[in-house]
C-alpha cells in the first residue's frame, strides 16, 4: 500500500524508490570512476590532479550523508535499497580516506622538495 503523502520522488510510475540511497551509489560511483581514471590515464592525473582529488573528496562528502538519508528512507519501505545505501556510506568512506592519503603524499612530496631545496 503506498502513502499519498510521499513526496514525489518516492513516488513514481506506481512503484516506491529510495531516492537518497541511489544518489549516494551515483556518488560512488562518479568517485570510483575517478580513481579508475587516476591508474588509466596517469598524464592526466599528473596535470590535473588536484581537480580529480577534489572531485573525489566531493563525491564522498555527498555520499556519506546521502547513505545515511537513504537507510532512513529504506526503514520506512521495509528495507527498499537500504544494502545500496550501506554500500553508499561505505564507498564514500573510501573517497574521503583516498582523497585524503592523496593530499598527505603530496603534502609530503612538496615538504621533501623544500627541505632538500634549502640545504644547498
Amino acid at each position: 500500500m503506498m502513502d499519498n503523502n510521499a513526496p514525489a520522488t518516492e513516488r513514481r510510475g506506481g512503484s516506491v524508490r529510495n531516492t537518497p540511497a541511489r544518489v549516494s551509489i551515483w556518488s560512488d560511483a562518479l568517485g570510483v570512476a575517478l580513481i579508475v581514471a587516476i591508474f588509466v590515464t596517469p598524464m592526466f592525473w599528473l596535470m590535473y590532479g588536484q581537480y580529480y582529488t577534489f572531485a573525489m573528496f566531493t563525491f564522498g562528502v555527498v555520499a556519506i550523508p546521502a547513505g545515511h538519508l537513504g537507510r532512513r528512507h529504506g526503514k520506512r519501505l521495509d528495507g527498499r535499497d537500504r544494502g545500496l545505501a550501506l554500500v553508499g556510506i561505505l564507498t564514500g568512506w573510501l573517497l574521503l580516506v583516498v582523497a585524503l592519503l592523496v593530499l598527505a603524499y603530496g603534502g609530503l612530496i612538496i615538504g621533501l622538495a623544500f627541505l632538500f631545496g634549502s640545504a644547498r
